[in-house]
């Protein structure tokens, strides 16, 4: 089904509040699934796939060297703003090399920011995927590799001088009925469960009757 990014990205910002994330993270996991969707990457169904491993929040223990997790795997997210405050880094020719990473397709709206913040593209890899972007747009090639993988054993990150083929953000995403009711369900765990007082509230005349 087609959702304006709006409301994916809205949608995807509970999800990850409903799932355990404050909300700046939560915030960031909206924008990035609103990202991938613009671009016809399936950012929704990654975040679905993240959120359901349960422990979600395995960031790195150190921001020196080649990037680890204590729970032995990387999270996206955490990684992910991580790897775009350290952009600077990448601008200098570092390459940033992130291991055990949870569905490594969303670090890929991160280093978009970060190509913002140092005004020059990055290209991030994984499992024989290729992604440049200069933080608008971007190139995919995914001839060798499946851009959905549930794991990357190293995702690399570092600056790209091509800037050919890059292709401009849709207006739209396509989301399937299953993936959007997975977003549904986090969500609704947002929700307060209703008290008998704000039953009453909610009905409007409450335990009086004027009429």
């Amino acid at each position: 089904m087609s959702y304006s990014l709006n409301e994916i990205e809205a949608m995807a910002k509970k999800a990850a509040r409903g799932a355990g994330y404050a909300w700046g993270p939560a915030e960031e996991a909206g924008k990035a699934v609103r990202w991938l969707e613009s671009h016809a990457l399936s950012g929704a169904a990654a975040l679905v796939g993240h959120l359901n491993i349960g422990d979600i929040d395995g960031p790195p223990t150190s921001l020196q060297g080649d990037w680890s997790s204590a729970t032995g795997v990387l999270c996206p997210l955490t990684s992910g703003a991580a790897l775009n405050d350290c952009a600077e880094q990448l601008a200098d020719g570092h390459i940033q090399r992130l291991l055990d990473v949870d569905h490594p397709l969303l670090i890929l709206p991160f280093a978009a920011w970060a190509a913002l913040h140092i005004k020059a593209p990055i290209k991030v890899e994984w499992d024989g995927v290729r992604a440049t972007t200069d933080g608008y747009r971007l190139r995919h090639d995914a001839l060798n590799g499946d851009p959905n993988h549930r794991r990357a054993a190293v995702v690399i990150c570092k600056m790209d001088n091509a800037t050919d083929d890059l292709r401009a953000p849709a207006l739209r995403g396509a989301i399937s009925k299953d993936v959007w009711q997975a977003l549904r369900v986090f969500a609704h765990r947002t929700y307060a469960p209703a008290s008998e007082a704000s039953r009453l509230l909610g009905a409007g005349a409450g335990v009086s009757d004027n009429d």
